[in-house]
């Protein structure tokens, strides 16, 4: 095997999402030699620079500013092409800042693991090894594509990356999945002027949450004159010239519809495919993921995974926290784990946005707590004008507060600013301030936040 370049490093970082680019910049501020391993140029900073959060969140912002004198197709083309500048830009940023450095290179090529402590990227003339005492895994999901007959081979099957990069509107999209990429996408798509139809396998959407937090998502997006079929089981693609058939079942009946774009948003699965984890001993679970214990080490305690690839929830902040974790172990104390995490919240950006934390209702009540729950319709909500100046105010604001403590247990919030309140309430959970401090604090007038002085007053004594 001919080998042109062999390189040390103190650290070797295989993937460039938020975790490992994080843990990266850090090492090589303080004077670590890291060499960064990234497979695609088109993926510099990971997947939420690039065809994740930022580019989706850039479309639901372009799709709400669509006037009905726009027309669609010029004004989604537009949109698309100031996507494409901003990740363009983010994208050799994220390069710049790390390569740029004198302690840190970044190498594009795919890598495979040779031992435990070296891999190989390129092939042939242009092959590099890397050793390294120290390997960080952060390779991030993919979307899983269903073993549904005539999906994989349909021309009309995009991928969710595909959808933030292509100018053609489609006229009609079908989503394969009700959950939070899924609902992103109709939203946005249906925003622009499409015609969506989310095919959800479930009785109902988003059978995580309280029914009827569920049921309100539900009527805003049946309002938007999104088509959502739930318990469908899609069951055959059949291909024409222009579009696709999607065939599916409900209700003991066979349904179709056509797509002239089928998006699969049925999940993701960690990508360790090709690293050849078997040559450097690391275990894997049967999905792929690399295991890790609360310090996210692997089987070789040397290497650790971070983000997506080790199976954990599928969120940046995730990765970044991750990144925390890594971070202290390499140069802390080595006490944090994914075991301090408390009070995550998650936000679907719909529009308004689903933004929740903790616990439901319905679970809260699983667990024989004793609760008051509280929950007002935003355009019911007085205190919180800023709904009414931004002409948003559907939806609904839910919270769950123990009865004993005084302390909120968790939230729902479908609301304008949902994913800003609800880190707010998230801090308030993770320090154990109460229900009635929250109705209490002085917040800025117009806010969203002010909504808690009032939404709190109807469920505390």
């Amino acid at each position: 095997m001919e080998i042109t370049t062999a390189l040390t490093a103190d650290v070797l970082v295989i993937g460039f999402g938020k975790g490992g680019k994080t843990a990266a910049h850090v090492l090589a501020e303080v004077g670590r030699r890291v060499v960064m391993v990234e497979r695609s140029e088109n993926m510099y900073g990971g997947t939420c620079p690039n065809v994740g959060c930022v580019p989706t969140k850039m479309l639901v912002h372009y799709a709400d500013a669509k006037r009905l004198k726009d027309d669609a197709q010029e004004f989604f083309a537009q949109s698309i092409a100031g996507v494409r500048a901003l990740t363009s830009a983010f994208r050799a940023g994220n390069f710049e800042a790390l390569n740029g450095r004198d302690t840190a290179t970044v190498i594009t090529g795919t890598a495979r693991f040779v031992d435990p402590y070296t891999v190989a990227v390129g092939e042939g003339p242009d092959l590099v090894t890397v050793t390294a005492p120290t390997i960080l895994v952060n390779t991030g999901s993919e979307p899983v594509i269903p073993p549904i007959p005539g999906l994989a081979s349909s021309p009309h099957l995009v991928s969710s990356a595909e959808l933030t990069r292509t100018p053609n509107l489609p006229e009609r999209l079908v989503v394969l999945g009700g959950g939070y990429l899924g609902l992103e996408f109709a939203g946005i798509y249906r925003h622009f002027g499409t015609e969506v139809t989310v095919l959800e396998a479930a009785d109902r959407l988003l059978p995580r949450e309280d029914e009827d937090i569920a049921g309100s998502v539900g009527e805003i997006l049946t309002g938007d004159g999104i088509r959502v079929v739930t318990g469908a089981k899609v069951t055959e693609v059949r291909d024409g010239c222009a579009v696709s058939t999607v065939v599916y079942e409900k209700d003991g009946r066979t349904h179709t519809v056509e797509a002239s774009a089928l998006l699969p948003a049925t999940g993701r699965r960690p990508v360790t495919d090709g690293l050849r984890l078997d040559a450097a001993g690391v275990r894997t679970a049967p999905n792929g993921a690399i295991v890790v214990d609360e310090y996210l080490r692997s089987s070789q305690p040397h290497i650790y995974a971070l983000g997506d690839v080790n199976g954990g929830e599928q969120f940046t902040y995730i990765s970044l926290d991750d990144a925390r974790i890594v971070l202290d172990q390499l140069l802390g104390e080595g006490k944090r784990t994914t075991s301090d995490r408390r009070a995550v919240p998650h936000t679907l950006f719909v529009t308004p946005p689903l933004a929740t934390v903790g616990l439901t209702e319905s679970q809260a009540r699983a667990q024989g707590l004793n609760i008051r729950v509280s929950r007002e319709k935003v355009a019911d909500i007085v205190a919180m004008p800023r709904a009414y100046t931004v002409e948003e105010t559907r939806g609904v604001m839910k919270f769950v507060v123990d009865s004993d403590t005084d302390l909120v247990l968790g939230a729902a919030l479908l609301s304008i600013d949902a994913q800003e309140i609800i880190n707010t309430v998230a801090l308030a959970m993770r320090h154990d301030i109460t229900a009635t401090q929250l109705r209490d604090a002085i917040y800025t007038h117009p806010s969203s936040t002010e909504a808690l002085n009032e939404v709190f007053d109807k469920v505390l004594p």
